[in-house]
């Protein structure tokens, strides 16, 4: 299996709205081309005064793995409680763990890698308190 040689750099590359945030913007990083889909990369930043609503929800993948590069983000998992990640915090997170973004402060960025690539995501009732 072939995989080429792929270089992303920031200025040549820039953020896009489109997204499965609205408050957040995405800036692929060519993995997931490279890699015909098995894989994808992007860096995940706020867009300031946006705010999260909270939503529970979980993906549909293999593996999802979040380094916060800046900033910081309050994330509830279920069974696992609220759990804030600042910058050079990293979290895997298990495939189908239901979860919500809380809060972020606004110059919030992260660097995402997933397997697959595109995924699908579910909304969800929020876990039952004990």
């Amino acid at each position: 299996m072939s995989q080429p040689f792929t270089i992303s750099h920031a200025d040549a590359s820039p953020f896009a709205g489109e997204g499965l945030r609205a408050f957040f913007e995405y800036r692929g990083l060519g993995i997931a081309e490279a890699t015909d889909g098995r894989f994808g990369a992007q860096v995940i930043r706020a867009v300031p005064g946006r705010k999260s609503p909270g939503e529970w929800h979980s993906h549909r993948l293999e593996f999802q793995m979040v380094y916060v590069t800046k900033g910081w983000v309050l994330f509830e998992y279920e069974g696992e409680g609220e759990h804030l990640l600042r910058a050079g915090s990293c979290v895997l997170q298990p495939p189908g763990i239901r979860h919500r973004e809380l809060r972020h402060f606004d110059d919030m960025e992260l660097i995402e890698i997933t397997a697959p690539a595109t995924f699908e995501t579910d909304p969800e009732e929020g876990p039952e308190e004990s």
